[in-house]
């Protein structure tokens, strides 16, 4: 994730880069979460980190905070644990699991998360927790209401491998224009249409002169 995130580093003009701080790398300790958030900071040039969970996680959060890093929070569908949510499923559509997420969204807002990713969640929870807490929210599949949202931007392009979830909004198809450039490329290699005269390199003049002297020279010893 270090080398992804120098990466991004020198692209960005700027946007705030947010680096996802990867599944195992704020589990096992406080002190080494710390650490790992100190190097995307010192060696990726990140100036926010963002870490997945809600109240479980917002003890570790205020000591991130407290190293001067700040932090993006994550909850709802999150991948990293989606082992344990039993797959890719909507987060959040029974009393129990909407008092659980309003109780992680107060968390994370209370522990001083600069914003909190709200994915897959139904619209009127997203709603609700845009309205209780003060960080902004940034929807991923979780409705209009956010006061922000994130869109991959493979699947703002198609392309992915398999069907887009619910929220996916298309706004090009990239697949179908590398498909059939590739198509098209490998019937000019296959009929020897590419490369043309025109897309080959040249002698230039004097010496292809000098090699077709050479050449000569060589067929009229062979006779």
């Amino acid at each position: 994730m270090l080398h992804h995130a120098k990466a991004v580093r020198r692209g960005v003009k700027h946007a705030l880069l947010v680096v996802d701080m990867p599944y195992g790398s704020y589990h096992v300790s406080p002190d080494e979460a710390v650490r790992n958030a100190a190097r995307y900071v010192k060696e990726a040039g990140a100036e926010a980190v963002k870490i997945e969970g809600g109240e479980k996680r917002a003890d570790l959060i205020r000591r991130i905070i407290d190293a001067e890093i700040p932090v993006a929070g994550h909850i709802g569908l999150t991948p990293q644990s989606v082992n344990v949510m039993g797959g890719y499923r909507v987060q959040g559509k029974d009393l129990t699991a909407i008092e659980h997420l309003m109780r992680d969204a107060v968390a994370l807002d209370r522990a001083g998360v600069a914003c909190i990713y709200l994915e897959g969640i139904p619209r009127e929870v997203a709603a609700m927790i845009t309205a209780e807490v003060n960080a902004p929210t940034i929807g991923i599949g979780a409705g209009p209401d956010c006061d922000g949202q994130v869109l991959v931007f493979h699947d703002i392009l198609n392309l992915t491998f398999q069907p887009p979830a619910k929220f996916v909004r298309r706004y090009g198809d990239a697949a179908a224009e590398i498909t059939h450039a590739v198509q098209a490329f490998r019937a000019d290699v296959i009929s020897r249409r590419y490369p043309s005269d025109a897309e080959s390199y040249h002698l230039p003049k004097e010496t292809k002169a000098a090699l077709e002297t050479v050449l000569d020279r060589k067929r009229a010893m062979r006779r």
